[in-house]
Formats: C-alpha cells, structure tokens, sequence
C-alpha cells in the first residue's frame, strides 16, 4: 500500500502514527460520550468501549475511526508529522478503562458516576481533538520520564 502521500504504511508501520490520525478517534468518542449522555444512551457508551478495545488488540485495521482516517481522509488532506504511537495508545487505553469502567457503572444503576466518568472522557477527546491538548498523552510523557524511557514525539521514519 505504497501512495505518494505516505512515507509510512498504517497498517504495517505500527509503532509509529500520523499525528493527525488521533484526532480523528478523540472527536468520535468525545462527540459519541456527549451525544450518548444528551440523550442517555448507555448502550453507546459500551459500543465506543468496545471501539476503543477492538482497535488496541486488533490494531487500526479493525479500528472503525482509524479507517476512516486512514482509508478517507489522509488521502484528501495527507500525511501529518509521523511520531512515536505508544504515546497515543497509552491515552486510548486510559480512554477505554474509563468508558468500559463508566458502562459497568451503567448498567450497574450507579448512573451518576458512570456519567460522570463518561463525560469526564467526552471533555478530555473532545480538548485533544480541537486543541491537540491530549491529557493521556501527557500522562504517557510524564510516566516514561520517570521510567527513564526516550520518546521521541518526532521520530525520523
């Protein structure tokens, strides 16, 4: 799957991402948890849980928001600044705890804090989507500065 507009295959070149491609998965699940609680959908909370699980044990081939990036738009608009994909993976995996966490919460009748949780990811998608302020991603920063491990946000592919 070699075009002109990629110098990375998405599919193959796992560990590292289009930066743009996120944005694409933070505006789904931030506008999808705003919509499920206006409208108290709780069923819609589960289905971008499983969005979110699917797409991080499968990988981006199965992930519905990666396609969409990958497949429709970056060949219209091309390829971002390609960076290190643990980064973004570390905030999805956050993102999914805390939706499968709020879906169990749900359906569990502890409706308060299962919203609560849900928009708290709704409001964290949404900033990084429109801003590039991606809270996880931070998060993932700080740990690995413990830890002693380099990330490079702009690596040479």
């Amino acid at each position: 799957m070699s075009t002109p507009y990629r110098t990375v295959d998405p599919y193959r070149d796992t560990h590292v991402i289009d930066s743009r491609g996120p944005r694409t998965n933070q505006a789904i699940v931030g506008i999808g948890a705003l919509i499920a609680f206006l409208l108290q959908q709780e069923w819609l909370i589960v289905l971008l849980a499983l969005q979110l699980i699917v797409g991080l044990t499968l990988g981006r081939r199965f992930c519905l928001p990666c396609r969409l990036w990958f497949d429709v738009l970056q060949p219209r608009l091309g390829e971002g600044r390609i960076e290190d994909a643990r980064v973004p993976r570390f905030a999805n995996v956050i993102g999914a705890v805390f939706l499968t966490a709020a879906s169990v919460l749900l359906y569990a009748g502890f409706s308060t804090v299962g919203w609560a949780l849900s928009l708290i990811v709704a409001a964290l998608a949404l900033l990084a989507a429109t801003t590039g302020v991606c809270v996880g991603c931070e998060m993932y920063m700080l740990l690995a500065r413990v830890r002693g491990i380099t990330v490079d946000r702009h690596p040479a592919v």
